[in-house]
């Protein structure tokens, strides 16, 4: 039962954060980045706390919390808004989503250098299907490598993988005493003031336009808040292994999303990597 009851939060967060990315994407149309994420984590705090608040829960985290809440907002909601949101501007929203969610290269080897997890060899071959599925939908060979705005936005991607991965390896090195739902309102609110002064620095004339805040209000109020719940929850509960190629999944709806509503091109390679990350999943979960 535990492995369903995270199964099910790993479908849930497949289905917010995949469809985040196109919607992030379209709101950049009249929003500047970093001031997008500043907004989504601002009221994603707020949210939360209004919610906790009215139930009565909304309290400081304890010392045995505070690790990990520090971790979880300097990395995945700081470091990881901040290099995603600069980089959709710099690359397609369908290859963002593939690949700040690829962890696979980051989670299974630091899951097993630093929590001593065992790795079946079933799982090690899901990895490798999962990973072939997130190349082919990246498409590395339709990308202009000779372009350095190109080249830094693939690099920030796979650097906030990796900072979403030590995120997540905290969580589960120094479990939250706290249920971790309580503990939102103060990973929001790090990442925020991380992000406020760099979005000041970098893009002082930026902003949300208008026509941005109902993106920023649907993000930043549900799918941000409760997403990020399931996410961490996920990646708490499912061995690294499970959990790095079930994140794939992320990718692989947000690319379905992008075609379908931004007009992104679906070809042969949406349908193969498709396929072959959610064979990966399944093998994943057997093994």
């Amino acid at each position: 039962m535990p492995m369903a009851s995270a199964f099910r939060l790993l479908f849930a967060a497949v289905i917010l954060f995949g469809g985040a990315w196109p919607i992030t994407k379209a709101a950049l149309a009249d929003a500047s980045p970093l001031w997008f994420g500043t907004g989504r984590s601002a009221l994603a705090a707020l949210g939360a706390a209004i919610l906790l608040a009215a139930l009565g829960r909304l309290r400081l985290p304890a010392a045995e919390d505070r690790t990990a809440v520090l971790f979880l907002g300097l990395f995945q909601l700081g470091g990881f808004f901040a290099l995603t949101h600069l980089a959709v501007a710099l690359v397609p929203a369908g290859r963002t989503a593939v690949l700040s969610n690829v962890v696979t290269y980051w989670l299974i080897p630091l899951s097993v250098l630093v929590l001593g997890e065992k790795v079946s060899t079933m799982r090690w071959v899901a990895a490798g299907l999962g990973l072939a599925g997130a190349g082919v939908l990246i498409g590395p060979w339709s990308v202009d490598w000779s372009d350095r705005s190109v080249l830094l936005g693939h690099f920030m991607l796979v650097l906030a993988g990796l900072l979403w991965t030590i995120a997540i390896i905290a969580s589960r090195k120094w479990p939250p005493r706290t249920p971790m739902f309580d503990l939102l309102p103060w990973c929001f609110g790090i990442g925020a003031l991380m992000l406020a002064p760099m979005a000041l620095i970098v893009e002082p004339e930026g902003g949300v336009g208008l026509s941005s805040w109902p993106h920023l209000l649907y993000i930043g109020l549900f799918a941000a808040p409760i997403g990020t719940w399931c996410v961490i929850e996920a990646g708490r509960k499912l061995p690294g292994a499970v959990a790095s190629v079930g994140f794939l999944m992320v990718p692989a709806f947000g690319v379905l999303v992008s075609t379908l509503w931004l007009g992104e091109p679906l070809g042969w390679d949406v349908l193969v990597g498709g396929g072959l990350i959610f064979a990966s999943v399944i093998l994943a979960a057997r093994g």
